[in-house]
């Protein structure tokens, strides 16, 4: 009798114990697959320009006290240098970006992952340059670079003009 007091005592306790542990188990969203689909773009990058002339160099991490991607930009061939912030909102399963650079220019984005292919886009805008979307999509190519290009897309969604495209590989 007093060996059935002891396991029961025994398997109580460790049961309280393994309760109290797994609510004080944090849980990292993070590591959810939908916070992870960007995670191509992460890295050390050289960036070229469609004639392969290098062009700038880009540093992409995952920031470790959030669930977000920082983009550090610098340009080979203009004083250009810029930040993004990058993170998927779960309210509207959408991916976000924030881009801000060095004249005080900023661009939000949103948008979406498919296939292998993010492709995030701005509110419709109207100002002297004229009126259109800004839309650029980050591609993962078979060969581990990323592809990026930029474009300005009218009111019908139809494409006017490519403002960017590069080639991103790891240096």
């Amino acid at each position: 009798m007093v060996r059935i007091i002891v396991y029961v005592t025994v398997f109580i306790i460790s049961s309280f114990f393994s309760i109290i542990s797994a609510q004080n188990t944090p849980t990292i969203p993070c590591n959810e697959i939908s916070y992870t689909q960007f995670d191509f773009w992460v890295g050390n990058w050289d960036v070229y320009n469609t004639q392969g002339k290098l062009i700038g160099h880009n540093n992409v991490i995952k920031m470790p006290n959030a669930c977000a991607i920082q983009e550090n930009w610098s340009s080979k061939t203009s004083t250009s240098k810029g930040t993004s912030y990058n993170y998927y909102n779960k309210k509207d399963n959408t991916w976000n970006q924030l881009w801000i650079n060095n004249t005080g220019f900023s661009l939000v984005l949103k948008g979406s992952f498919k296939g292998n292919t993010m492709t995030l886009k701005s509110d419709f805008v109207e100002n002297d340059k004229g009126n259109f979307y800004n839309q650029i999509t980050w591609t993962k190519n078979k060969d581990g670079s990323v592809t990026q290009v930029w474009n300005f897309l009218d009111e019908n969604h139809k494409k006017i003009k490519e403002v960017f495209r590069g080639t991103y590989k790891k240096q």
